[in-house]
């Protein structure tokens, strides 16, 4: 029977994360360890703040948690960097070293394609075994790689902790609202000449149901990217979206960028290009063959069914 403690367990992920371990009969107690109460019903809300590592190996031991799901998190990141870095790369170092302390098991851990950054030479498909390069400029790209520089340490160190490492494509769901989501509110979709500039998408609930798939031990230790099968262009977006593209030069747009930095008129700078042109498609064949795992949703079905749960986005013609 597995006692499970989710950090973040109340927020958007964590719940339905802490939702659907309830319903699983190996599992003996489910803990959200959140700043927030948790509203899923038989789920155990604990004040845990990832930032502060007293008491955290102590309540593992006095819950017994042999798995520890680690979704704590920044999650519309650019605001404040400092209190991103204390959360994301402090915040999961405490709860690393807790678990080592508490003797936990399995540790499972929401990273992104964003660790292995925005390059222009990144291949058109990435797998788990290119090397991560998140982008110093990019903060929160960097804080993944960061993380992930812990979590690599920590499997030499200490390989009796199991880990299980999700690096994660854009998540779509029922509330999501975001940058990137921003960038399909606007009348016309921007899109940079010269770059498809595809996404990789995957519904919130395929993303859950992977996670308590690794916390109950039914996928492997490892690495993985988890996304939907296939990719969408910008173009194809906007086709869907029946929006005009907005085809800009790259020079263009980072003098734009940079003079509406330059006026606080925006808070991205030039240094957005390489974010907009150079996303990372992950490809998702290692999850499917040796996690065991396919996602029930493609990337254009997530998309359908972000516009089916935000019908404002599609403009009417």
């Amino acid at each position: 029977m597995k006692r499970v403690l989710v950090t973040g367990g109340a927020g958007f992920l964590g719940s339905r994360v802490t939702s659907l371990l309830t319903d699983q009969p190996g599992v003996e107690i489910v803990l959200s360890g959140d700043v927030r109460e948790s509203e899923v019903p038989g789920v155990v809300s604990l004040d845990v703040d990832v930032t502060d590592p007293i008491g955290l190996p102590e309540l593992l031991i006095r819950h017994r948690v042999d798995t520890v799901v680690h979704l704590a998190a920044i999650v519309n990141p650019g605001r404040d960097v400092q209190t991103e870095f204390r959360v994301d790369v402090q915040g999961s170092a405490n709860v690393l070293a807790a678990c080592v302390e508490a003797g936990v098991r399995r540790l499972v851990v929401s990273s992104s394609g964003a660790a292995y950054g925005y390059h222009a030479d990144n291949p058109a498909w990435i797998d788990e075994d290119l090397p991560l390069r998140g982008n110093d400029e990019f903060p929160y790209s960097r804080h993944k790689r960061l993380v992930e520089e812990l979590l690599a340490a920590a499997r030499g160190t200490h390989p009796g902790l199991e880990q299980v490492i999700f690096r994660i494509g854009t998540i779509l769901g029922p509330t999501v609202r975001n940058q990137i989501t921003a960038l399909w509110d606007a009348k016309r979709i921007l899109h940079i000449a010269g770059s498809d500039s595809p996404f990789v998408f995957v519904w919130v609930d395929d993303v859950a149901a992977a996670m308590v798939r690794a916390a109950l031990g039914e996928g492997p230790a490892g690495i993985y990217n988890i996304a939907g099968d296939g990719a969408l262009s910008v173009p194809e977006i906007a086709r869907r979206l029946r929006k005009p593209l907005l085809t800009v030069p790259a020079p263009l747009l980072a003098v734009g960028l940079w003079l509406g930095h330059a006026l606080r008129l925006t808070e991205h700078g030039p240094e957005k290009i390489r974010f907009l042109r150079w996303r990372p498609v992950l490809r998702n064949d290692r999850l499917k063959s040796e996690f065991g795992y396919t996602p029930r949703l493609t990337s254009a079905q997530a998309f359908e069914e972000y516009l089916r749960t935000h019908p404002g986005v599609v403009a009417n013609r």
